[in-house]
């Protein structure tokens, strides 16, 4: 049966010398992996540059439920990028964040909220002017309110730490090592504040946000087990000092 869906493309791994294996999260049916024959023959109807990280696609596809590996009929772009491709800024942070959605979005579910969450925030960055380094900080946390793992805003604006494991905010330090502390707490508790409108006013400097994207990364390791190493990190880093 063939079905049209809006997909987000999430990394593809190689299947032979001319096709492909590709993650792609559908707004329809959750996360996919679909067979893409021919992607690099001259006859094939697939055009290899539609596949990069979080390309937004129209997609057709032949559908069957409980199949772990689809076929995929045709893809086109349906939100062609006008700067993510060309600032190195944004393309970093996006092969960043397609790294980390790949490794936790798990669910074959719909979910409409998470699919316009990441599709808006996407475009968001390719329009975006201003706030442009802090934009992966912004996403990651917001993130966690779809992923299940929302921290707990009680207490924030009087408590001296976040405790990672709890998620919620205290005001006296922990008996184990994954929390935050007073400086970090406060950095960590102004990202509830910051919405889409607003991302230009979390002006972090290089070293705030150093440490902030470091403590969120321990966030999500903590409740993600197969989060593991982020390949793409180093580069974030070096792209963004």
């Amino acid at each position: 049966m063939i079905e049209k869906t809006r997909g987000i493309f999430l990394h593809a791994v190689k299947y032979s010398e001319t096709s492909l294996i590709a993650s792609i999260y559908t707004e329809a049916y959750g996360r996919q992996s679909f067979i893409i024959n021919g992607i690099h023959s001259r006859k094939s109807g697939h055009k290899a540059s539609v596949f990069q990280p979080l390309y937004l696609l129209d997609i057709e596809i032949y559908y069957k439920a409980g199949r772990e590996l689809l076929r995929l009929k045709n893809a086109r772009i349906t939100y062609p990028y006008s700067t993510i491709p060309f600032d190195i800024r944004k393309s970093t942070q996006v092969l960043f964040l397609s790294e980390i959605l790949y490794k936790c979005l798990r669910e074959e579910e719909p979910n409409d909220e998470l699919f316009n969450f990441i599709f808006n925030s996407l475009t968001l960055l390719d329009l975006s002017e201003t706030g442009i380094n802090n934009f992966h900080i912004w996403f990651l946390f917001k993130l966690t309110r779809f992923l299940g793992i929302y921290p707990s805003q009680d207490n924030a604006s009087t408590s001296l730490f976040f405790d990672l494991q709890n998620a919620s905010f205290v005001s006296h330090e922990p008996i184990h090592n994954q929390f935050t502390d007073k400086h970090l707490t406060v950095l960590f508790s102004r990202l509830f504040d910051v919405d889409s409108s607003s991302i230009e006013s979390l002006d972090y400097t290089q070293n705030e946000r150093k440490l902030v994207l470091g403590k969120l990364l321990e966030f999500y390791r903590i409740h993600f087990d197969h989060l593991g190493e982020i390949k793409s990190l180093e580069v974030l880093r070096e792209v963004l000092s």
